[in-house]
């Protein structure tokens, strides 16, 4: 029902006209409001925290819908990131605007001084996703020797606008010794770091690929079907049915891949589940938007036509919050370190699990 639910609202108020409206300023205020009033962008924070419930499946199979629309909204940051940050610590969901979340970059300062009722940040933190359009940022810095959850309101921030390949914000954002009530921030319990923080954005881009990928294969076996050369559709020939089925392979397993991450994480994503979720999106994300494109011809290169609205998103999502090069070498790694006798029980595990 919540799939149902939402591919009502983005099939409605996401169009591929709508995309190429946003592209402007990178935002659908309409879009953003019908969502919020279904409580669609906090789905997988608990009801005692302020969200709507639910768990980290179920907001995957949202962004996998959102992903399928190219939708121009932070979904990802707002509950499977800035809202599991401040529920985590016990801070308040803000409801001046959207909420988004800092993915930790390693060109980021964050410094969080003083002590409660006289709070000061002072931060430069680089490519936020929809920075500049959301009410506050949730951030993780470093206080006193411990770990701290900011809720850090953008109106005291100054802004530098940017953007992805696909024209979604990605913004730089500064704070200079800014006060901040003592009420936006918290110690971070056990477990919420920057480690967990990047799994969870890197399923969220990996359930984004999934979706997208999935409305990539529709787009193609359609267009095929109706556009003829020769006498007959293009998709009768070999070399174009080829192209089909690779599309669709590689679209089956990046869907399954995140189903098996987002399903296994309960309570919290599982490092070799997301890490193999985000490797085969990324690498399916290359695939299939190549071969789309070559099936589509010129007319998928253009912004009005919903390929190639989400072919660039595709080639974005693959590179945040670790590509595919990055998580496969990751994972390797972990898994050369476990030893050779641990290399069957953890494939076996995820194929039961699945």
């Amino acid at each position: 029902m919540l799939t149902e639910v939402a591919t009502g609202v983005f099939r409605d108020l996401c169009t591929p006209e709508d995309v190429v409206a946003a592209e402007t300023s990178g935002w659908s205020d309409r879009l953003w409001a019908a969502l919020g009033s279904s409580g669609f962008p906090y789905v997988s924070v608990p009801e005692e925290a302020g969200g709507s419930g639910g768990d980290v499946a179920d907001a995957c199979a949202l962004l996998a819908v959102a992903g399928r629309f190219a939708a121009p909204v932070p979904l990802a940051e707002a509950g499977l990131l800035g809202g599991w940050l401040l529920a985590a610590a016990g801070l308040e969901l803000p409801v001046d605007g959207p909420l988004t979340a800092s993915a930790g970059r390693p060109d980021d300062v964050v410094e969080l001084s003083g002590g409660p009722g006289a709070w000061r940040l002072t931060a430069r933190v680089h490519r936020v996703p929809w920075g500049g359009r959301s009410a506050r940022v949730a951030l993780l810095a470093p206080a006193g020797g411990r770990a701290c959850v900011v809720s850090a309101p953008t109106a005291a921030a100054r802004v530098t606008p940017g953007r992805n390949l696909a024209a979604e914000p990605r913004d730089a954002l500064a704070w200079d010794d800014v006060p901040l009530a003592d009420e936006t921030v918290a110690s971070a319990p056990a477990g919420v770091d920057d480690d967990a923080l990047r799994l969870r954005g890197a399923l969220g881009r990996a359930a984004l690929i999934s979706g997208a990928l999935a409305r990539v294969s529709e787009l193609t076996l359609r267009y095929t079907g109706e556009r003829e050369q020769f006498g007959r559709p293009i998709a009768r020939f070999q070399a174009v049915q080829a192209h089909l089925v690779t599309i669709a392979e590689e679209a089956q397993l990046a869907g399954l891949a995140v189903e098996v991450a987002a399903r296994n994480a309960r309570p919290e994503p599982g490092f070799f589940d997301v890490a193999s979720a985000k490797a085969v999106a990324g690498e399916a994300a290359t695939v299939a938007a190549r071969a789309s494109h070559q099936a589509h011809g010129a007319i998928g290169m253009t912004k009005e036509y919903e390929l190639g609205q989400l072919t660039r998103r595709l080639w974005s999502w693959r590179d945040e919050f670790g590509s595919e090069r990055y998580w496969n070498r990751v994972l390797g790694r972990r898994l050369a370190d476990a030893g050779a006798d641990e290399l069957w029980p953890r494939i076996s595990t995820g194929l039961v699990n699945a």
